[in-house]
């Protein structure tokens, strides 16, 4: 049996804010504190579609400080710095293929927007592929 590693660089100061990365529905890591550096979950590669969600939840208001003009001056947000599978770096694949869904924490209506890498609201970045990995990074390198 053929795997894929999928590899995340994660950057989470704490502060209450809790992560969750799920593939196919499943549990396959958490963290509900302090964390930085590698996420590594193996997987089958046999032939198949598959959703990778990472989801955030636990931020409250006071996770944001903003000053008197509005302006954000510092906030706590959970940042994904890579994403890879099998040690292949997605880059910009992950601004295109995932989906970041969330309500600015209850204060607008749901929204999905581009993942660019920071988890800054309560929600849960969606990213569909398939395998074999090889031959869908070849289709969408």
């Amino acid at each position: 049996m053929d795997t894929t590693k999928i590899t995340l660089d994660v950057s989470h100061p704490g502060q209450d804010l809790h992560l969750a990365i799920r593939l196919d529905g499943q549990d396959a890591w958490q963290e509900n504190g302090a964390y930085a550096g590698p996420v590594v979950i193996d997987m089958n590669d046999d032939e198949g579609t598959h959703v990778l969600e990472i989801i955030m939840h636990g931020k409250q208001p006071h996770h944001t400080q903003i000053d008197a003009k509005g302006e954000i001056e510092q906030d706590a947000v959970i940042e994904i710095k890579h994403l890879a599978f099998d040690d292949i770096n997605l880059g910009h694949l992950v601004v295109e293929k995932a989906v970041y869904f969330h309500d600015h924490n209850g204060t607008t209506a749901p929204a999905e927007n581009k993942f660019y890498g920071t988890l800054g609201c309560n929600g849960t970045v969606r990213m569909e592929f398939t395998t074999p990995i090889y031959l869908w990074l070849l289709e969408n390198m």
